[in-house]
């Protein structure tokens, strides 16, 4: 006869980490300390995302001396949005919070997003009021990227909002099967619905280290935003082909004046050029856009896992998804 279950802890925090050694021990500190005014049953699931500095060797320290510690150790770096979905696959909480491991996400606003679970929200994100450490450039284009997304979707992603919020359990057995490979998790959980609401701090400067986010990775991950919701940039090849031409027909008319007022129309290179490069720049731009979305198909329809474990650490009971026919989903 199989042994019965633990009970589900009430609350789960799932925190990726990637090259983190110089954060993870004041992350443990913060965590241990906020935890203990908790007062609900609780279990932190650390995602080693393929580090190569001593994260991981951290991590195992802290699961050998608490376990309610546990640990994903991912068999090389997936990203950031694989690793938050590693997590999310194996946290067993009744509200499950996702943050970053930097500090720049604190421990301490989960108080505040389980008073607002507890009110019966499914969904409770953090709002940054203000973002200290940040350069003008990133707070100026991150403004600019949501609110073009957001016109470009039917439904709405809060703007200010990075993946700290908190989850219920049917929200998160939700997400779970969505299993697409170009994920942008806050656009996910954006469109799944359920009751949402708000709660805002101020994110404190990055504790240690370097940020993970420079600015190629964020212009990929607002590739896979948008690509991943929206159809809009495929439209894009009818707004050109109509400019086009419009211009061509604006060309032809100016052209019959010209000769109709006995003025010939100066036959030279610069307007045939001109036109050329137009209409080559359009037709690479839409193939670019055409290539971004048919190579998301060819990776869907190759149907791999998301990402592969070389350990797990505290984790050895079975799926309590597979153990149960149905779970609990309300607040706690």
């Amino acid at each position: 006869m199989r042994d019965p279950l633990p009970p589900r802890p009430a609350l789960s925090l799932v925190i990726p980490i990637f090259n983190e050694e110089e954060t993870i021990p004041e992350l443990a500190r913060r965590l241990e300390a906020f935890l203990a005014t908790v007062g609900e049953t609780w279990e932190v699931v650390f995602v080693d995302d393929g580090s190569k500095d001593r994260s991981l060797d951290l991590l195992r320290g802290l699961t050998a001396r608490e376990h309610r510690f546990k640990l994903v150790g991912l068999a090389r770096n997936f990203g950031h949005q694989i690793a938050i979905t590693a997590g999310l696959d194996v946290a067993d909480g009744d509200a499950v919070v996702v943050m970053d491991a930097d500090l720049q996400d604190p421990p301490e606003v989960v108080t505040e997003m389980l008073a607002r679970f507890r009110e019966g929200y499914d969904v409770v994100f953090a709002i940054r009021s203000k973002r200290h450490g940040e350069t003008v450039f990133k707070r100026v284009t991150a403004g600019v990227f949501y609110r073009l997304f957001n016109m470009m979707l039917g439904f709405e992603v809060p703007n200010d909002a990075g993946d700290f919020r908190l989850m219920s359990r049917k929200v998160v057995l939700t997400l779970r099967s969505l299993r697409e490979r170009h994920r942008f998790v806050r656009g996910m959980v954006a469109w799944i619905g359920f009751r949402q609401t708000r709660v805002s701090y101020e994110r404190p400067v990055r504790f240690a280290g370097e940020t993970k986010y420079p600015l190629s990775k964020m212009v990929r991950f607002a590739i896979d935003g948008i690509t991943s919701f929206s159809t809009v940039p495929m439209r894009t090849a009818t707004w050109l082909a109509g400019a086009t031409a419009s211009l061509a027909v604006v060309i032809a008319g100016w052209a019959m004046l010209q000769n109709l007022r006995g003025e010939p129309v100066v036959r030279g290179w610069t307007t045939i050029m001109m036109l050329v490069a137009l209409c080559a720049s359009a037709q690479l731009l839409m193939m670019g856009i055409l290539g971004e979305y048919v190579g998301r198909i060819y990776d869907e329809v190759k149907r791999r896992p998301l990402y592969t474990v070389q350990e797990r650490i505290n984790l050895d009971e079975p799926s309590r998804e597979m153990a149960e026919p149905t779970s609990r989903t309300g607040p706690h």
